[in-house]
């Protein structure tokens, strides 16, 4: 069990999202990274879907009542455990009455906590995820709180092992880090200006040849309004050649609409299930955990990319994941350790 002594500025549970329910208007949510949150699942050989929890800009302290195997993924919020600088991205074992502290972002703007076996959270509609304004999902439906006390569910044998592996090492010490983490090549780098490939939309056509160029060409900035369900762009105004009347139909994480003021909305994790804004881009899947770390006030640059692109890239990106899966099972009972 742990306690949340300070709640950070949006810390919420997590899963891979509510999926099959959006016919009747209910919200997908889920992780806005949701690669920083599958890893950090396998990572203390979880199931890739077990609730997390996401922290944002500004992180929670932890209290911890038990030995447990924890991962920290992510935008960097500055962990520590006992104020000793803990490493990311690797199993992590912390001692029963340890503290862990985040703080402001150093880079990236969401990281992701699991434990081994996973937060113990009812499940509502196949999924733990939480969508605060509909007080559906996670934690009573709403952001964590201080005071509030988060169990845990049964553990894998993998997760066991692990914690076998580290448990009667250097007791004395409040944390002990396996020396082995995720390859860099699949951790997300988080740099200024990012370059997001985005597919054309459903209406792309229809917008005027600049306001084609301008998207691949300009920069946008995330505006301070930009949060879970959409981000808003502030950039070169993009315009339909003449106005247009669109159905409301259905929406992803990652589609791009114009309002009728021309400035972008990317659509994200906690968008609505439909929408009638022309959609002049799709933000290929690869790079939504890159657009889930930018934070208010970035600016972004857009480049086209086709869809047989975006297949072959997502294609080899899960590839490196099975192969992480492999290697984690094989490290599982390693012997190789370093100590906080």
């Amino acid at each position: 069990m742990i306690t949340i002594t300070k709640p950070g500025l949006l810390s919420t549970i997590q899963d891979l999202g509510r999926f099959g329910y959006q016919k009747y208007g209910v919200i997908t949510s889920g992780a806005m990274d949701s690669l920083s949150h599958r890893l950090a699942n396998l990572l203390v050989g979880n199931d890739e879907n077990k609730p997390t929890i996401e922290m944002t800009l500004i992180g929670s302290s932890i209290q911890f009542h038990q030995d447990t195997l924890i991962a920290i993924t992510g935008g960097d919020l500055s962990p520590t455990i006992q104020d000793q600088p803990v490493r990311m991205w690797r199993p992590v074992l912390v001692r029963k009455g340890a503290q862990l502290k985040f703080g402001r972002a150093h880079s990236g703007c969401r990281a992701y906590l699991a434990v081994a076996g996973g937060f113990s959270i009812p499940t509502i509609m196949n999924s733990t995820s939480t969508y605060i304004r509909a007080n559906v999902g996670g934690f009573h439906g709403r952001a964590l709180k201080a005071g509030d006390q988060l169990s845990f569910a049964e553990k894998t044998a993998q997760s066991s092992k692990m914690i076998k592996d580290l448990h009667n090492r250097e007791r004395d010490c409040p944390f002990v880090e396996m020396n082995w983490s995720v390859s860099s090549d699949l951790i997300p780098q988080l740099v200024k200006k990012p370059v997001i490939r985005v597919l054309n939309g459903r209406h792309t056509h229809l917008f005027t040849k600049e306001s084609q160029e301008w998207l691949w060409t300009k920069p946008f900035q995330l505006t301070q309004q930009s949060d879970r369900m959409g981000y808003r762009l502030l950039g070169p105004q993009l315009h339909l050649e003449k106005p247009l009347e669109i159905l409301s139909e259905a929406v992803t994480f990652g589609t791009i609409q114009v309002p009728a003021d021309g400035n972008p909305i990317i659509l994200m994790a906690d968008r609505q299930t439909t929408g009638g804004y022309p959609k002049i881009g799709e933000i290929a899947s690869v790079d939504l955990s890159f657009l889930a770390q930018a934070r208010p006030l970035d600016t972004i640059f857009f480049t086209n990319i086709s869809l047989e692109e975006a297949q072959l890239l997502l294609i080899e990106r899960e590839k490196k994941i099975k192969q992480l899966k492999h290697g984690i099972y094989y490290l599982a009972g390693g012997r190789q350790h370093v100590h906080g």
